[in-house]
């Protein structure tokens, strides 16, 4: 049985189920078996979860939703305070890999979904949320264009990191860590470089400046 009130809303049936339902998605797939499984196993109705869950997408949807919500649980700022950026993210990213571990043919399965066609849309949209969950977490304020393009690069780096987290038969998933690693390292010396090359733009020669100073002489 759940702690779930009397009267739960479909929000609150979809986060209590939602971990049960990627359990049971391993051996019966994203579909209704899985919800009614998820169902009996947590006390609550069929009927009602299964309104809670109308598709495969829904499920796909609740579950990551629930593991973002565990890693900011998990990774407090107090936790992450005393590492560096690169540090943070390599937290994060393990946390929800030790997440997953025990799903992840649920995982092969849920991806092998949002690579359909007519989810490709949704699926870019999920990889977003859980960045931003992730730069959120590390505490990132920034509204420019930094905002978009740290969420684009965390995006890819995660995205490839599960691809090889699925393949991984290394104890403790320690082949994946190292790609986690050096993919940390890569992005990172992306950062530095693009820093630097916009630090010596500022002090180079402007050409739409030397133009204006041509065309608006000093009196």
């Amino acid at each position: 049985m759940t702690d779930l009130p009397a009267d739960p809303t479909v929000d609150e049936i979809r986060a209590v189920l939602a971990p049960l339902v990627a359990r049971n998605a391993a051996f019966d797939g994203w579909n209704k078996d899985a919800v009614t499984m998820a169902a009996q196993q947590a006390g609550v109705n069929p009927d009602i979860a299964r309104l809670a869950f109308t598709n495969p997408m829904s499920m796909i949807d609740a579950w990551f939703a629930h593991i973002d919500a565990q890693m900011e649980a998990d990774c407090t700022p107090e936790r992450l305070s005393n590492l560096s950026i690169r540090g943070k993210i390599e937290a994060l990213v393990l946390n929800r890999l030790t997440q997953l571990y025990r799903n992840r043919e649920a995982l092969r399965r849920a991806l092998s979904i949002l690579a359909m066609p007519t989810n490709i849309t949704r699926a870019a949209q999920l990889g977003w949320r859980s960045a931003d969950a992730m730069w959120r977490a590390i505490g990132d304020t920034s509204v420019d264009f930094n905002y978009y393009s740290k969420r684009m690069t965390l995006t890819a780096l995660y995205s490839s990191t599960l691809l090889a987290f699925l393949n991984d038969e290394s104890e403790d998933f320690a082949d994946t860590r190292a790609f986690l690693v050096r993919r940390i390292q890569s992005v990172m010396k992306i950062e530095k470089t693009k820093a630097q090359w916009r630090a010596r733009a500022e002090h180079r020669p402007s050409l739409a400046r030397f133009v204006g100073r041509l065309r608006y002489r000093a009196r």
